[in-house]
C-alpha cells in the first residue's frame, strides 16, 4: 500500500485539502474512504447534513495503489500545499457506507439538466424558502421536529427534469461542486446507474441511491478525474 501521496500539482493539493476541510467543517470526525488506482485518487465521504456520498477526484504525479479509509482530519493535517504532497493516515473502522460505494461504470447521462447557474439559482430559491417558512412559524411550534419537517419537504423535491434530489443538488453546492468557472460556464451532467444517481461537475460528483436500492455493485466510480 502506498504510504504517501504526490499529487500532480499544488493546485491539486489545495482543492484536496478544501475539500476535506468542508467534510471537516459538517462533521469533525469524518472519515473519508480512499481509492487509487494508477494516475488518480478518488476520495469518498458522506456530510451528515445532507445524506449524500461526495467524491472528489485528484491527479497523481506518481501512480498509487490504495484502498483505504482513514481520518479526513488526520489526512487534511498531512497535506502540503506547496510539495503536492500528502501522508496517508493509518486506517480506521469505517462506517457503513463506505462498504456501499457506487458502480464504476454503466453510467448513463440523463437529458435535460439545468445549467449550473440555474442549478445555483434553484438551490438559492429553497434556501430562501426553508428561511421564510421557518421564520413563519409561531415561536411555540418552531420545534427541531418542525424545522426538520419543513427541510424535509423542500429538500426532497427533484430538480427539473431528473429524479435528482433537491439535497444532493444542495450539497454540491455547499461542497464548492457547483462554483463558477474563471474560463466560462461550468460544465455538469446527471448520471444514472442501476438504483444511484449521480451529479456530475470538473469540481467533483454528489452520488445517491434511490430508495430501496440494492447493494449490489460494490466498487467505486471510475476515478479518473472529470
Amino acid at each position: 500500500m502506498t504510504d504517501r501521496l504526490c499529487f500532480a500539482d499544488p493546485g491539486e493539493a489545495a482543492d484536496l485539502a478544501a475539500f476535506l476541510g468542508r467534510l471537516v467543517h459538517y462533521d469533525r470526525a469524518a472519515a473519508v474512504r480512499l481509492q487509487a488506482g494508477g494516475g488518480a485518487l478518488a476520495v469518498f465521504g458522506r456530510p451528515p447534513s445532507f445524506e449524500v456520498l461526495a467524491v472528489r477526484a485528484v491527479r497523481l504525479a506518481e501512480p498509487a495503489e490504495l484502498d483505504l479509509t482513514v481520518s479526513a482530519g488526520e489526512l487534511l493535517e498531512t497535506i502540503e500545499e506547496s510539495a503536492a504532497t500528502a501522508k496517508v493516515p493509518g486506517a480506521v473502522t469505517g462506517p457503513p457506507w463506505a462498504g456501499v460505494l457506487p458502480p464504476r461504470g454503466g453510467w448513463r447521462p440523463v437529458s435535460g439538466v439545468p445549467e449550473a447557474e440555474a442549478m445555483r439559482a434553484v438551490v438559492g430559491a429553497a434556501v430562501a424558502e426553508f428561511r421564510s417558512r421557518d421564520e413563519a412559524l409561531p415561536a411555540e411550534e418552531r420545534t427541531r421536529s418542525a424545522r426538520d419537517r419543513i427541510g424535509r419537504e423542500i429538500w426532497s423535491r427533484t430538480l427539473a427534469g431528473t429524479e435528482l434530489p433537491l439535497r444532493a443538488v444542495h450539497a454540491a453546492q455547499s461542497l464548492g461542486f457547483l462554483r463558477p468557472a474563471a474560463s466560462g460556464p461550468v460544465a455538469v451532467a446527471v448520471l444514472t446507474s442501476g438504483s444511484w444517481l449521480r451529479l456530475r461537475t470538473p469540481y467533483g460528483s454528489v452520488v445517491i441511491r434511490r430508495p430501496g436500492g440494492a447493494t449490489g455493485g460494490l466498487g467505486a466510480l471510475q476515478v479518473s478525474p472529470v
